[in-house]
């Protein structure tokens, strides 16, 4: 059996990663949507606002677990028994940073790392470039699940 973390802050959780979610799914006989904390960003939602969203927006993949990851990840690979880390790539300057990331969990803990290519309609998406549009009101429905965008709404009250 082949257990995959697929890890990130998910503020917010977009189609892209959505779409992530459902291929990994299909490739792996289970999937964990670990939900961390990056010190170096400022979060709109707490990680239980964000796992209780991803679990709405998962909730008919009976193979994926959304669960709260906290320490380094090779560690929490460790804790829940993953085989691999699924992350997505966007672009080149993903490429550069996840490749990065990647060497040195396998440096630290010999962690193989699976990329999956974003599909053309979710490569210009970010969650930060999100935020900061849906900030301004403008409607961002077509990029994020339906219960995710309600959440925007009501926490930037636009």
């Amino acid at each position: 059996m082949v257990k995959a973390l697929f890890p990130g802050s998910f503020d917010p959780f977009t189609n892209g990663h959505l779409d992530m979610v459902v291929r990994a799914a299909q490739l792996f006989d289970e999937v964990i949507i670990g939900v961390g904390t990056n010190l170096s960003k400022n979060y709109l939602f707490d990680a239980n606002e964000k796992i209780t969203l991803i679990k709405r927006a998962t909730d008919n993949l009976p193979n994926v677990k959304v669960v709260e990851m906290s320490g380094l990840t090779v560690s929490f690979m460790h804790e829940i028994n993953a085989n691999v880390l699924v992350r997505g790539i966007r672009n080149e300057k993903d490429y550069l940073y996840e490749r990065d990331i990647a060497q040195m969990n396998s440096d630290l803990d010999s962690a193989e790392t699976i990329f999956l290519l974003a599909k053309p309609e979710h490569q210009f998406i970010s969650s930060s470039l999100l935020k900061e549009i849906a900030s301004t009101g403008t409607d961002i429905s077509k990029y994020v699940p339906d219960d995710v965008y309600e959440a925007l709404v009501k926490k930037l009250g636009k």
